[in-house]
């Protein structure tokens, strides 16, 4: 729904520049949305996300300002260098949890945490677009219904219609963890419904994973949201080792 440029700010330093086009401009809806997303991401520590630099949501166009991350995403990376081993990996899926960790504590849950969304940085990685964030207050951040998210990413309670909490989000990590071993989807299908059947029924495979972070993957994609560790506790397991 928007366009995002490069540019510059009076300093000169770089910026990007994300701008709602017109016919989603014009639509109150669409509107609220990217409003509840510069709300979501000007919540969150700076140090685990583009930072918000200037906004108006209700200019015309409606646009937002972050810092420019210089990095590639990491599923450009991937699909360019291949699956991530040893201490590289080990360091993203730290990073990621110390992400996750920090939006759950701003009281936000994602809903769309993927290997898109994640920027590797010269500093380690940074979690962006909260266009389809919620509050974890139960205030939905988005006025479209159903669905919503990148399905080889999503929980089986997502799948399903439920709401998102932090849970969702730590399968989502699980997820796209398991993607940086795999060099792919840790749940295979020829299509959407067969790879949304392989996240409800299925295993998935964690090929390129061991020890510690085998064990943190394969717990945060339990099937049974209950079950998973909160993203504080994922931290803490990695960390210690």
């Amino acid at each position: 729904m928007g366009t995002v440029y490069v540019g510059l700010d009076g300093s000169g330093r770089k910026v990007a520049i994300k701008v709602i086009r017109r016919e989603y401009a014009a639509d109150r809806q669409y509107r609220a949305r990217f409003e509840a997303e510069v709300s979501a991401a000007q919540r969150v520590r700076p140090f685990c996300t583009a930072p918000v630099l200037d906004a108006d949501p209700k200019a015309d166009p409606p646009y937002l300002v972050t810092e420019f991350v210089n990095g590639p995403s990491l599923d450009a990376a991937v699909a360019k260098d291949g699956p991530l081993r040893g201490a590289d990996l080990e360091a993203v899926a730290v990073g990621i949890a110390t992400a996750l960790t920090a939006i759950h504590d701003a009281g936000v849950v994602h809903r769309d945490l993927k290997p898109a969304n994640v920027l590797l940085s010269t500093f380690g990685p940074r979690v962006i677009d909260f266009g389809i964030a919620r509050s974890m207050d139960g205030t939905r951040l988005t006025a479209t219904g159903g669905i919503v998210g990148t399905p080889a990413f999503m929980a089986p309670e997502q799948l399903h219609g439920r709401a998102a909490t932090p849970a969702t989000d730590v399968f989502a990590w699980g997820a796209t963890v398991a993607f940086a071993a795999r060099g792919g989807p840790c749940f295979g299908g020829t299509s959407i419904p067969a790879i949304i059947h392989q996240i409800v029924s299925g295993e998935p495979d964690l090929s390129g994973l061991s020890g510690t972070l085998l064990d943190a993957v394969r717990a945060a994609l339990s099937k049974d949201p209950a079950a998973r560790p909160s993203a504080q506790t994922l931290l803490d397991g990695l960390i210690s080792g």
